[in-house]
């Protein structure tokens, strides 16, 4: 097999033909879509490119990577086509930033394992060529075991890096699902959603859920979101940057996204979480809420995983994706792991 890659910076060059509707084909979740890459690197210190691998003119995969440079340098990444003041190495991250534990990769189900070897190794030389002499390496995150076995060979690290939580449908309802539950667990649920009704009864606590929502704002939303994740700890190996509101604001318009929020008496957004069709399942994505110190309440956490299970018994959906940590609350609600590897090509093997 013969694949051709082409790599697309969103920021300025046309989204790859046919892309949109290898997407629709795939049922791949909003992220993955080309005009939100395009809000998503425009202010990253690690801008994102989409790379679109063809046979023939067919499209059969396609990858979502980082271009990433050492936190040292400044907060955003040159414009494009401008080199940066004093190059310094960089290396290309295939993940998909705001999916955890999904990888940045996608690929035809019809490639059996050796043309997967192939394809990959294609891009990673297609990459080389792109970033030029000071690419230092290829990172692959969170990729399953499949890709991480056509990814081995000679000087690659492979490593399990950590599990996915999923909770498959096995249920008749919400009920049919706690019941499941441990009797500490289900006790300490029942009382936590008990307290979430009380604030809702009460006029403290306004609760909607919905796709395409078209009531909130962008900045408001991404303010909380950064603000949660810097109380929590920003790993100095999170190569994500800070995602604007005009992404926000065109992100929950969408109707393969619902948003979940919780509004205290006064208005004010205190927690919100999104939620992504998929066709294996719905993911479980953004959570972001105020500390009970700051005017947030307590249980909202809980109360969304209600909702969300909620949300796929009803309809049938095959399983919850909630993403990493942590694990052990997650554990106590049912959730299995699913192990996630990380895969480290360093520049002398490269497509070899």
């Amino acid at each position: 097999m013969t694949f051709s890659v082409e790599i697309a910076d969103p920021r300025t060059e046309p989204e790859p033909f046919g892309w949109s509707e290898f997407r629709r084909e795939r049922g791949l979740p909003a992220v993955w879509d080309y005009t939100l890459l395009a809000l998503e690197a425009w202010p990253a210190r690690n801008p994102p490119l989409l790379v679109v691998v063809r046979l023939g003119s067919r499209i059969v995969a396609g990858l979502s990577v980082l271009v990433c440079r050492a936190r040292l340098r400044p907060a955003y990444a040159p414009p494009p086509g401008r080199r940066d003041r004093a190059p310094v190495p960089r290396w290309a991250e295939v993940s998909q930033p705001w999916l955890s534990g999904f990888p940045g990769i996608v690929v035809a189900d019809e490639l059996d394992d050796g043309a997967r070897a192939a394809l990959l190794r294609t891009v990673e030389r297609a990459l080389a060529r792109r970033l030029g002499p000071l690419l230092a390496g290829v990172l692959y995150r969170s990729v399953d075991e499949r890709t991480a076995r056509v990814l081995r060979g000679r000087a690659r690290m492979v490593r399990q890096v950590d599990t996915v939580s999923v909770l498959p449908n096995d249920f008749r309802d919400a009920d049919h699902w706690m019941d499941s539950l441990s009797k500490a667990r289900r006790k300490s649920l029942r009382r936590a959603l008990r307290t979430v009704d009380q604030h809702v009864t009460a006029g403290r606590l306004t609760v909607s859920v919905g796709p395409a929502r078209d009531d909130l704002c962008g900045s408001e939303i991404a303010a909380l979101v950064e603000r949660h994740r810097a109380e929590h700890g920003i790993s100095a190996l999170d190569s994500r940057s800070a995602l604007p509101g005009s992404y926000f604001h065109s992100f929950v318009r969408r109707t393969d996204v619902h948003t979940l929020t919780y509004h205290d008496g006064e208005g004010r957004l205190v927690a919100l979480n999104t939620w992504l069709d998929h066709p294996h399942g719905l993911v479980k994505q953004h959570w972001a809420a105020l500390s009970p110190a700051d005017g947030g309440l307590r249980d909202l956490l809980f109360d969304s995983y209600l909702r969300a299970v909620r949300h796929v018994t009803s309809r049938g959906v095959p399983e919850l994706s909630a993403g990493r940590s942590p694990h052990e609350v997650k554990r106590s609600l049912g959730f299995v792991a699913r192990p996630v590897y990380g895969v480290a090509v360093p520049r002398p093997v490269l497509g070899r």
